[in-house]
């Protein structure tokens, strides 16, 4: 007699056991790696201890985002211990632009079918993220779901909460005239622009000189930032995700004041040129790729020596722009350099 059973219609449970037992055995690393407080991986709801936190009128900060189509490339090269990273960055740097301490992240992962080995270096993917962001992986859900997601296909979400003294908050009425705009380098891609990119691959073989720049991870920059603001360094910033530098940048501005960018002074990558030279025009790279600059920094001149001093070369701040007064929102002068 054939008696049906969730296993048989896809779902195995036992083997998500196991990935606990694994999240569980790695969280207890991450703890002592984080001094974070303990939490029990299993439970119904995570717990977070902020009673030692010696913050002043604390306000607490969350974002949620996903790492988009790079999931694709990740799955199609069977590449998954940065994809995790991917997913830390995409939400932690949001957090920051706000000036928040990341504190603590949970995670989402919907499969069709529970591999264990991918799915452990998705997780060690982010447990890694979250180092590098000196915050604590406290919970999340593993869901297998056979019929909606094709047998090896998946998907990811994140979601971050941090803190900050409410006097602390960086905002854009903090935006001064004369007040100047550093790029930070990008890590390259990050996750913005693969659906473009997957359809440009199917047309076009990447140099194997460039292949790796596919699924290099987004660059984390929360120790940087942390450290600007808690100096008073910043006065605004923006992380350069989808719609490119000119609107996230426009998010980081008051209405009463003008944004003035030089385009010629951005340092361009070679996997932009490279997609760029796919018939790709200037406003549509702008638009859906960061083109070289991952996060901005809105600041007083004078702060510009001290700002550079906290940043590794690869990742060392430049100016591009000055904020101004006049009738225009924003003015935008030369073009970029390929």
């Amino acid at each position: 007699m054939d008696i049906n059973s969730y296993k048989k219609s896809g779902v195995n449970i036992s083997l998500a056991n196991k990935l606990v037992q694994h999240i569980s055995r790695v969280s207890k690393k991450n703890v002592k790696k984080t001094n974070s407080h303990k939490n029990e991986i299993g439970g119904f709801g995570s717990l977070f201890d902020i009673s030692n936190l010696k913050i002043k009128d604390p306000v607490i900060v969350s974002c949620t985002d996903g790492v988009g189509t790079k999931i694709d490339l990740a799955r199609k090269f069977n590449k998954f211990d940065t994809i995790g990273i991917d997913l830390v960055a995409m939400c932690v740097n949001d957090l920051i632009v706000q000036g928040a301490k990341p504190l603590f992240f949970l995670d989402y992962i919907a499969v069709g079918k529970l591999d264990l080995v991918k799915t452990k270096k998705i997780l060690d993917g982010i447990f890694k993220g979250c180092l590098l962001s000196d915050c604590k992986l406290i919970g999340g859900e593993t869901a297998e779901m056979p019929g909606i997601y094709s047998k090896n296909k998946f998907d990811l979400a994140g979601f971050s909460v941090g803190i900050v003294s409410k006097k602390k908050i960086l905002s854009k009425n903090k935006v001064k005239e004369k007040d100047v705009i550093l790029a930070i380098p990008s890590n390259g891609i990050h996750s913005n622009g693969f659906s473009l990119i997957r359809s440009i691959l199917k047309r076009n073989k990447i140099p194997s000189n460039l292949k790796k720049e596919l699924l290099k991870p987004t660059k984390i920059y929360s120790k940087e930032i942390l450290k600007l603001a808690k100096k008073n360094l910043i006065n605004s910033a923006a992380h350069i995700t989808g719609g490119g530098l000119v609107e996230n940048l426009l998010r980081s501005v008051p209405e009463k004041l003008t944004l003035n960018l030089s385009l010629d002074k951005i340092k361009i990558p070679k996997i932009f040129k490279w997609l760029k030279s796919k018939n790709i025009s200037d406003e549509e790279m702008m638009r859906t790729f960061n083109c070289g600059i991952g996060f901005c920094i809105i600041t007083q001149r004078k702060n510009i020596s001290q700002i550079k001093k906290i940043f590794s070369k690869s990742f060392k701040p430049y100016v591009i722009g000055y904020i101004s007064r006049e009738k225009n929102k924003i003015n935008i002068s030369n073009s970029l350099i390929w």
